[in-house]
């Protein structure tokens, strides 16, 4: 299980990442864009992944990772249930989001190529 203490604190320590509110939830960002949301009523992190991203997640995750069930989901957003998911899953799966949505300069300093 993942806490929001240690989702924000993973989040936080992204480059030029800040905590912004987001209607009932709480938003991280980078470069003033969503790589990542929490829902404090269902212990839910919400990431950006790419929709190729998103299907290996959802196959590996074994039902905690899961496209949001809408035209978000079409487009990469995806549900982790912060109650189920493996530890290193979760941090591979936030990395991956705040990487496709960071400056390629920042992102390069998370995932060196």
């Amino acid at each position: 299980m993942i806490d929001f203490n240690e989702f924000k604190k993973l989040a936080l320590s992204f480059p030029q990442t800040i905590e912004a509110p987001h209607f009932v939830n709480i938003a991280f960002k980078v470069n003033k864009k969503i790589f990542a949301t929490y829902n404090p009523e269902q212990n839910r992190a919400t990431v950006k992944l790419n929709t190729i991203d998103q299907d290996v997640f959802t196959i590996i995750s074994k039902g905690s990772i899961f496209p949001v069930p809408n035209k978000w989901g079409l487009q990469g957003w995806t549900n982790i249930d912060l109650n189920m998911v493996q530890n290193e899953l979760f941090i591979d799966a936030i990395t991956t989001s705040y990487c496709n949505v960071a400056p390629p300069s920042l992102a390069l300093q998370i995932r060196p190529e």
